[in-house]
């Protein structure tokens, strides 16, 4: 499995940003993190009372306007990953420093994965009920068309995923390549590991790139509700996502945004820049499998751990100069699912072979819940957090073990590396509905 990319460009990160249900401070949701703090609780977008899981993990009191300032009035029509998007990247843009200049706008790019925005639900269902032809019992078309004058022009328009990438570049006044994926939950990996591509092969010099997402509406609960993929323990919402317990039974929603400045080495150093950390590899492949269910043998998903290794020059299944695993800390996708959790153990254990159960593990989305198409930059910027302060994020609610998921998951605190040399390698995962998998490897910057 050669890898044949360009290798002599090397991509670093040197800015990032985030907005989560622990908060919307580098510092604030990273300490949530650490202190094993979970963000679900009943849902209060909606009134989700009858539905079979009726809590999430919200953003709660974010005001765009907190976050930009008068510059928020040109994004009043944003819907509320946009917002938050706009919110992370502004953030990352500014701890990169290129809030005063210092790049060429036509060579700064953005690559998101942004997920599509709320719908109307209370408009669109009211144009549905008052069409309703009761002895055709059909929708007449004609009164339908007639009735969507009601519906917002703007929102209608928002509702598009693409949305997010004119708000963001018209924001940061980026003019260079411009691009959106969504496959699901592994589509801001993806997006970051392209970014990186792209100022590899020289495209750009500077790539903003993440993902944003909300799917706390009617619609969108529904759909994971129907598929049974929720967790219903409405009872204890803060002890319902529990990723490689056996009692699991179901993701928890959540939304947010992370945001990710990443640039070529020379072009950062040039302009006094200090590096966060290295983008030094990225993977990805597809089950073709099912829509519905990942390759039950974890095949897909260890090709593309196997390739983001392959291209950060890492054997996985060698240890460092320290004596521990090349891969210090896998950020796992950890949904909380039955079927996810334990094939996702079977293709790591595939890919670090005898030292598998010596690389530590955990997800984070047993405290931000899944945050769907920005789940995978959340978690990147939560790997290189572990790499800047020598911490890793637990999995919470860890109770029972479950004889398919063997592995370890650092059950239920936080874990203090800092005297066995730190985090310097982490391996970020997303493997997404439908059979994406996408795996980026950075590593820590020490000059």
């Amino acid at each position: 499995m050669a890898y044949s990319g360009n290798t002599d460009t090397r991509v670093v990160v040197t800015g990032m940003g985030w907005v989560t249900p622990l908060g919307c401070e580098l510092e604030d949701a990273w300490d949530g993190l650490m202190s094993g703090r979970s963000a679900a609780a009943p849902v209060t977008r909606f009134p989700a009372d009858r539905f079979a899981t009726a809590f999430a993990c919200e953003v709660r009191g974010f005001e765009l306007a907190e976050h930009l300032g008068d510059r928020a009035r040109a994004h009043t029509s944003a819907g509320p990953g946009t917002a938050f998007a706009l919110a992370a990247a502004d953030r990352a843009w500014r701890q990169a420093g290129l809030d005063s200049g210092g790049v060429d706008p036509a060579r700064a790019g953005l690559y998101l994965g942004a997920g599509e925005s709320s719908p109307d639900s209370a408009a669109f269902g009211r144009i549905c009920i008052d069409a309703w032809d009761e002895q055709q019992r059909k929708l007449d078309d004609a009164r339908w068309a007639s009735g969507a004058v009601a519906l917002d022009l703007m929102r209608e328009v928002e509702q598009e995923p693409q949305m997010a990438l004119a708000h963001v570049a018209a924001l940061l006044g980026l003019r260079g390549p411009s691009m959106n994926c969504m496959t699901a939950c592994a589509a801001s990996t993806q997006a970051i590991g392209e970014a990186a591509e792209i100022i590899r092969r020289g495209d750009a010099d500077v790539m903003v790139s993440g993902g944003c997402h909300s799917m706390i509406h009617p619609l969108g609960m529904t759909g994971f509700i129907r598929l049974t993929a929720m967790s219903t323990r409405n009872e204890e919402p803060e002890r319902a996502s529990r990723p490689f317990d056996r009692t699991r039974d179901g993701f928890v929603m959540g939304e947010g945004a992370g945001m990710l400045v990443l640039e070529s080495l020379e072009h950062a150093l040039a302009r006094g820049a200090t590096p966060l950390a290295e983008i030094a590899g990225y993977g990805s492949s597809a089950d073709a499998y099912r829509i519905t269910d990942i390759d039950p043998e974890g095949v897909g998903a260890w090709r593309a751990m196997a390739r983001a290794n392959e291209q950060a020059g890492i054997e996985p299944e060698s240890r460092d100069a320290a004596g521990r695993p090349g891969v210090n800390y896998d950020s796992a996708p950890g949904t909380g699912t039955r079927e996810n959790d334990g094939i996702e153990t079977r293709a790591v254990e595939r890919v670090f072979g005898g030292l598998a159960g010596e690389v530590p593990m955990s997800s984070v989305k047993s405290m931000l819940g899944h945050l769907i198409q920005a789940a995978g930059a959340v978690e990147l910027i939560a790997c290189i957090r572990a790499m800047q302060t020598g911490w890793l994020p637990p999995t919470i609610n860890y109770a029972e073990p479950d004889e398919a998921c063997t592995l370890d998951y650092v059950p239920n605190a936080a874990r203090d590396l800092r005297e066995r040399g730190g985090v310097g390698v982490c391996l970020s995962n997303s493997f997404g509905f439908g059979g994406q998998n996408d795996s980026v490897v950075v590593r820590r910057w020490d000059g």
